[in-house]
């Protein structure tokens, strides 16, 4: 793929959530949106390094554009699992600084990284000097007991020197003692000024903004303020029609996605080779619950799949019996 189609595309992107963005995912989310930016799981450089590397980076080529995220505070490891990441054809590699959840502490990487800019930049000079492709952070405003308005131009100036030049900011503190990962996603404040003004003190750098967007009209306005890009999470997986169906001909001015029953007529060869493959489909469907939220029939699409996906035997057909509570047919 060309070094800036991850650039052009990261108008819109889906978060990189531990245990969502499978692969299975991304092909699902893939067929609803041909322009938006997807990411896969948070991957670990010693993992990418000593683990089974066709598991954690394999992906469908249909996928792209698609980046890997990685986890870690090595610059030695980030830099030889960039290069191997960079070897599988990702278009972009993003090095995580803001998940707060206790593995990565443990670790020392992920949101507790706001606290070590140097290290940082240590770090991403190591990956963009084995890299194919662009190098990138997602970040949050501060942690702890830090002032975002303090912390975080210090973080991005010295960040951006090391060669960095596409940032995305969750708006949020990340508390990394007395609150857990997931009250981490909703209980510190919000502050999408910060980001806005961290776009206006850097104009030169793409700016995306991560955290609380749940609706296209919402990503919409974000870019029309003036940053370079939106980043959705929860609302992407739960809600994948209302974010994904409509993203190529609002963001990115091309056509509009094909409706979501269509989408899981095209699911079904995946599913069958899935299958095939010796996988089960209930490693997939669990992704295709949401694709009629909102819409007559959805409880049955969902309650159908969730009780039967799981059995022996189940497959195409199984989607095609729960369609029918959406269709009619």
């Amino acid at each position: 793929m060309a070094k800036n189609t991850a650039k052009s595309a990261a108008r819109l992107s889906v978060a990189p959530m531990m245990e969502w963005t499978t692969r299975e995912c991304r092909y699902l989310h893939r067929l609803l949106s041909r322009e938006t930016l997807l990411y896969t799981e948070m991957v670990t450089a010693p993992a990418v390094i000593n683990g089974d590397r066709e598991k954690l980076l394999g992906y469908n080529d249909a996928e792209h554009p698609v980046a890997v995220q990685l986890g870690g505070s090595d610059p030695v490891q980030l830099a030889e699992a960039t290069a191997i990441c960079g070897d599988y054809g990702y278009d972009e590699v993003n090095l995580n600084c803001g998940c707060p959840s206790d593995r990565v502490q443990s670790g020392a990487f992920g949101a507790v990284l706001m606290k070590s800019p140097d290290l940082v930049a240590e770090c991403v000079a190591a990956m963009i000097a084995t890299s194919p492709v662009e190098v990138t952070v997602k970040c949050r405003i501060g942690v702890d007991e830090q002032v975002p308005r303090d912390i975080l131009p210090e973080f991005i100036e010295k960040v951006s020197a090391a060669g960095v030049s596409r940032f995305t900011i969750h708006a949020r503190m990340a508390w990394l003692q007395g609150l857990s990962p997931k009250e981490n996603r909703d209980i510190p404040p919000l502050d999408y000024a910060l980001v806005h003004e961290i776009k206006a003190a850097y104009p030169h750098l793409h700016i995306s903004i991560n955290g609380g967007i749940a609706t296209l009209d919402e990503a919409v306005a974000q870019l029309d303020l003036g940053l370079d890009g939106v980043m959705i999470g929860r609302a992407a997986y739960h809600q994948p029609t209302d974010i994904l169906q409509m993203a190529d001909a609002r963001i990115y001015g091309k056509d509009a996605g094909p409706d979501p029953v269509q989408v899981v007529h095209d699911m079904l060869p995946y599913i069958e080779n899935h299958i095939a493959a010796g996988g089960r489909l209930n490693q997939i469907t669990r992704h295709m619950l949401g694709l009629f939220a909102g819409k007559a029939g959805a409880r049955g699409w969902r309650r159908y799949l969730s009780e039967n996906a799981h059995l022996d035997g189940a497959g195409p057909k199984t989607v095609l019996e729960a369609l029918s509570y959406v269709t009619g047919g």
